[in-house]
């Protein structure tokens, strides 16, 4: 019998596949349990629907990953902090700043574990931090720590 996995199984197969599987098996066990349904022709095609709804929406969210990475290299963030006369901060500026400021300048909600610094930032000046935006996608964001003014 020919089933349509609707979970992944161990053994048998992941979501998503259709699977020739022992008639015993698919009435007693993966169809008694909703881990799969029948392979019907209808099925076959709602299957089919939903693969290539799935490959649309990666599409769109890879596009807008790549739009983000362009708007995130073309503008620097600054940050404010409270600096020694030396230029030494006092602490260091943090992958969470980084992510607040990102989506208070430029509108993109980062995730701060997406960025990644080098080194810490304990000074004042420039340094850029890679951004992963989506698995394909990573960007370079310049990050400007400025002094408040007093």
């Amino acid at each position: 019998m020919e089933v349509i996995l609707l979970k992944d199984v161990k053994g048998t197969g992941k979501k998503g596949e259709i699977k020739n599987v022992s008639d015993g098996y698919a009435n007693n066990f993966l169809l008694k349990k909703g881990l799969a349904k029948e392979a019907t022709d209808a099925a076959r095609k709602e299957l089919t629907a939903k693969k290539k709804a799935v490959k649309r929406e990666e599409a769109e969210i890879l596009e807008e990953a790549q739009q983000n990475k362009k708007k995130i290299e073309e503008n620097p963030i600054e940050i404010y902090e409270k600096a020694a006369e030396d230029g030494r901060l006092f602490g260091s500026v943090t992958t969470k700043q980084i992510a607040k400021e990102i989506e208070k300048q430029l509108g993109i909600k980062v995730d701060k574990r997406k960025i990644h610094q080098e080194i810490p930032m304990r000074a004042l000046g420039a340094q850029k931090v890679e951004v992963k935006l989506h698995k394909e996608v990573t960007a370079e964001l310049t990050v400007r720590v400025l002094e408040i003014n007093k």
